[in-house]
């Protein structure tokens, strides 16, 4: 006997009952592509590219989106948005805020995506990867990417004090190695650009069979003297506004990186960097602060294979993670000569 069934349903890729409106941000210096899936709209994705910049274009769009899922569902359903945190900064992640549209930023290295050497890379295929992680964020999947918590505005822009040190300082070794090496060259060794007298010392140079400084070399060394000592003047202006940042305040509470500054072994560069750059985020456990400071261990266990990765060898600049090996190495360091002081013999002592 024959008997008639339901054919089931094909399982969908993508959730099509939405409470909302998904749209991804793939932000260049040309082109926006607004990557969309909507209520009613099926599984399929549309695409929409605005000028760079085009703020009015990228409000348009999403009130163009609206009409059609209240056209289709008779609902006026909210957008929410993601972007990949880069370039341009969070500007725009203010912008929708401030518009009264909920808006994510990722990390765009907590992405999945395909582990083959030769895979394909297109705005429209990360534009598609975003709204898929976002929508599994929004079920509550774990692990499905880290979002990125945006500083406000005066957070982020007291950081710039101690980065713009860490530029020209490396502008000053930078420098201050090319007069040593085109120096070198000529058989001098001996000269210190940072001295005060260097101007000075300059004009008493002589080369190692004894001949003064060519003309031209002179000139371009004068040329680079002059860039240090500019560098060497903005050096001193950004620290100036460092100790004024990290001077207490007038008021009944004092600052935190006041507060930092006057425990003992922290100076005011170690004070700055960490509060401009960890204490103003919010951590659970003392796993996500080793892991923002690049300390967290990571394992590789598969089969038989199991053995620690160790720590990041190269933290980005945007954690203080340098700092802190270069703080636990001082540390180190003088409980070492603290040690070997304490059990060196007296002078006069003999065993």
């Amino acid at each position: 006997m024959q008997i008639i069934t339901d054919r089931p349903q094909a399982p969908t890729a993508i959730r099509t009952d939405l409470g909302a409106i998904f749209v991804s941000l793939e932000l260049s210096r040309s082109t926006w592509l607004i990557t969309s899936l909507s209520p009613g709209g099926g599984e399929k994705m549309s695409k929409h590219t605005v000028s760079s910049g085009d703020v009015a274009g990228l409000q348009t769009r999403f009130s163009q989106l609206k009409d059609k899922v209240q056209v289709r569902t008779g609902q006026v359903v909210p957008i929410i948005v993601i972007q990949e945190a880069g370039l341009d900064g969070f500007w725009i992640h203010r912008l929708l805020q401030d518009e009264g549209v909920e808006s994510h930023v990722v990390d765009p290295a907590s992405i999945a995506t395909s582990r083959r050497r030769r895979r394909a890379k297109t705005d429209k295929i990360d534009g598609e990867a975003l709204v898929r992680a976002l929508l599994a964020y929004k079920r509550g999947e774990p692990r499905v990417c880290a979002m990125v918590r945006a500083p406000t505005p005066q957070e982020e822009d007291r950081r710039r004090i101690c980065r713009e040190r860490k530029t020209l300082t490396a502008e000053r070794v930078e420098h201050v190695n090319r007069i040593k090496g085109l120096l070198f060259a000529q058989g001098i060794s001996d000269y210190e650009p940072l001295l005060r007298k260097r101007r000075e010392r300059l004009e008493e140079l002589r080369t190692g069979d004894g001949r003064l400084l060519p003309e031209h070399l002179k000139a371009q060394i004068v040329r680079e003297l002059d860039r240090l000592e500019l560098t060497l003047q903005q050096i001193k202006s950004v620290e100036t506004e460092r100790d004024a940042m990290l001077s207490p305040s007038d008021e009944g509470t004092p600052a935190p990186g006041a507060m930092l500054k006057s425990l003992k072994g922290i100076g005011p560069e170690f004070a700055g960097i960490l509060w401009s750059e960890g204490l103003f985020r919010s951590f659970s456990n003392r796993r996500q602060v080793a892991a923002y400071a690049g300390l967290a261990p990571t394992p590789w266990r598969s089969g038989s294979v199991a053995h620690e990765q160790g720590v990041v060898s190269a933290p980005s600049s945007t954690t203080p993670a340098v700092t802190y090996f270069q703080k636990a190495i001082s540390s180190f360091r003088a409980k070492a000569t603290i040690r070997t002081f304490r059990t060196r013999p007296p002078l006069n002592c003999t065993r």
